[in-house]
């Protein structure tokens, strides 16, 4: 049911520094700054040939991502994102599975203007996941 690897989600106390960070030492592609009020979080992404990271930072005093950040000063990796082709249809199937769906269950519209879900962590040891429709 899965496919892709969409992308990695890593929350950061400071955006400039990291994507700075990515962009000299690592020399890679980043994009610009982009808020999502929807998910309370302003994200940065960075192309790599095979996936992409997704900077996470909290916009605005709900943001989930502060809570992640008390916990984690240093930041960390918040998400993983997997790709699937019927959204609906997977959320049906990991319910009928007994997965969490985080929310009221119905997509939102994600960072790439596509239809996306998240699942409880404690359904997926430990991880946070995060679904998009492609």
């Amino acid at each position: 049911m899965i496919g892709r690897l969409n992308h990695v989600a890593i929350a950061v106390p400071d955006l400039e520094a990291a994507s700075a960070q990515y962009r000299n030492a690592l020399g890679a592609k980043v994009g610009e700054p982009q808020d999502e009020p929807d998910h309370g979080v302003t994200v940065v992404f960075i192309e790599l040939p095979n996936t992409k990271i997704e900077l996470l930072y909290p916009l605005g005093e709900n943001s989930p991502i502060n809570g992640f950040l008390e916990k984690n000063p240093a930041g960390g990796i918040h998400h993983v994102c997997y790709e699937v082709e019927d959204i609906l249809a997977a959320r049906d199937h990991l319910q009928a599975e007994g997965a969490r769906v985080l929310g009221t269950g119905e997509p939102k519209t994600g960072a790439h203007g596509k239809p996306v879900l998240f699942l409880h962590p404690k359904d997926f040891n430990g991880c946070l996941v995060e679904l998009e429709e492609v």
